[in-house]
């Protein structure tokens, strides 16, 4: 190559993407160096100054300092919050006391028990660092409640600093001020239930608000065989749609209002389901995608990915360290922000795609882009994934028209009345339900596999190459794509 080519200089966006991808290679590296080496000072100054230079100066040859800069950024992040939690490691196999705040809504598992997410921790006056994974008994438990517990204290999995099996509930305190957003949903979800009866309405509140932990075990299990729990659990789906609706609604108005009120939807909706790993990803992808969209900017769908990694594994490292649903979350996008739009041009041409044929593409594409994590997670791979969104996924925007709808009306009107405009949300939801309990008790709805990260990574390279190859014979530009349009 010819030196003057080196002194090309590449556009910025590239390289807030190189160093994206940098900063989560250094945090995921961050579990297996010695953290003293970089939580220092020096550390993140060095990295500070190695990126912001390129930065500034932009020239091709200097791509390998900005790379250097990611990764000791991301190494001084993984490693302070390894130092951290590195405080929990002499607790472990003991008997302790501890206080802290439920993060999330409680879940219902088996045998009776539920299972608690604790953070803001403390054994009496000293702080402890990360997330506990709680089972326990108990009843009335809410988001934001806070409790004090005793039991063993074993190693965390995922993004927890660590486990506790049937923990003893010794206090529940129910905080001064409440969870307004919480209170606000509880008291809707009632309302709703006034009017449409079990399990059909707790269906319907999870497509509005992405409560899945009201779901009855029978009708979770059936949706995870059909391949339809990205639908009811609080993520992009569910916010796009939302985000959607409200940006075409107002933008007849102005592109502020359109804006301000697109804003405003993402903020009350994480406020509603809870800042899940999920829930974080989606709400900043939609709000940088707004961003773009009112400044008459695009994104490529590859930059804002690596970008949206990175601002997540910064403000939470242990995302990095196997949080399944910050995987997913994350593997999906890619398909439907990436690979859904290549296999359209490549297969359709220019030709804009149809309910249907968006909903089939997007679905593959998240399906190829997930398969591998699932595989490894559960050993199980849904063979009927793609034909139970076919069905239900251009329902699911009705469906969560028609339950707000059956939700107001049961606040406003009498329940007679409220109950015949709740009655089309019924229908809809009992079909889905039998949508996904007939294809869930096929014989053949569920293949047992086994993967390996390796094999993983060997087929994620076939679809990065594959992409590469469609995006240079269909010389299709990413950057037509966007979240909220």
């Amino acid at each position: 190559m010819n030196l003057w080519k080196l002194k090309r200089k590449i556009h910025i966006s590239w390289l807030i993407a190189i160093v994206c991808a940098a900063i989560f290679v250094g945090v995921f590296g961050a579990q297996y160096v010695k953290f003293e080496y970089f939580s220092s000072l020096a550390c993140l100054l060095s990295a500070i100054v190695l990126i912001l230079v390129v930065l500034w100066r932009r020239y091709i040859y200097l791509i390998p300092f900005i790379v250097v800069g990611g990764v000791m950024l991301g190494l001084w992040r993984g490693s302070v919050s390894q130092n951290a939690l590195s405080i929990m490691k002499p607790l472990y196999g003991k008997s302790v006391v501890v206080a802290g705040r439920v993060k999330e809504d409680v879940d219902i598992g088996t045998s009776d028990q539920i299972i608690i997410r604790l953070d803001d921790l403390h054994i009496g006056q000293t702080s402890l660092p990360g997330v506990l994974w709680i089972t326990s008994t108990g009843q009335g438990i809410k988001r934001g409640d806070g409790l004090v517990v005793t039991g063993k204290l074993a190693g965390g999995f995922g993004n927890f600093s660590g486990v506790m099996y049937r923990a003893k509930i010794n206090e529940v305190i129910h905080p001064n001020t409440a969870d307004i957003a919480r209170v606000m949903r509880d008291w809707f979800a009632d309302a709703v239930r006034r009017v449409i009866p079990e399990p059909e309405s707790s269906l319907g509140i999870g497509y509005l608000v992405g409560q899945r932990r009201a779901l009855p075990a029978d009708l979770v299990t059936a949706l995870q065989i059909a391949g339809l729990t990205h639908i009811v659990v609080a993520s992009g789906y569910n916010l796009t749609i939302l985000v959607r609706l409200t940006r075409r609604l107002f933008v007849k108005v102005s592109k502020y209002l359109a804006t301000l009120s697109a804003v405003a939807m993402i903020v009350s909706f994480i406020a509603i389901t809870g800042m899940s790993p999920s829930m974080s990803r989606a709400g900043l992808v939609a709000g940088l995608s707004l961003a773009a969209w009112y400044y008459g900017r695009k994104f490529y769908p590859i930059v804002l990915l690596f970008l949206a990694i990175a601002i997540t594994v910064m403000i939470n490292p242990s995302y990095a360290w196997g949080d399944l649903g910050w995987q997913l979350s994350f593997a999906a996008f890619a398909g439907v922000m990436i690979v859904a739009p290549l296999l359209q041009r490549y297969f359709f041409g220019d030709k804009k795609p149809g309910t249907i044929r968006q909903i089939l593409g997007e679905t593959i594409s998240a399906q190829l882009v997930t398969a591998p994590i699932l595989m490894i997670s559960f050993g199980q791979l849904s063979n009927v994934a793609i034909i139970s969104n076919l069905l239900i996924l251009p329902f699911v925007p009705l469906t969560m028209l028609l339950t707000f709808a059956a939700g107001v009306a049961s606040l406003i009107l009498p329940i007679v009345i409220a109950s015949v405009i709740a009655t089309p949300a019924i229908w809809v939801l009992k079909y889905m339900m039998f949508v996904a309990d007939y294809l869930s008790n096929l014989p053949w709805a569920m293949s047992e596999v086994k993967f390996t990260w390796l094999l993983a990574a060997v087929y994620y390279l076939f679809v990065i190459i594959f992409c590469v190859y469609i995006s240079r014979v269909t010389k299709f530009n990413l950057r037509e794509t966007n979240l909220v349009e």
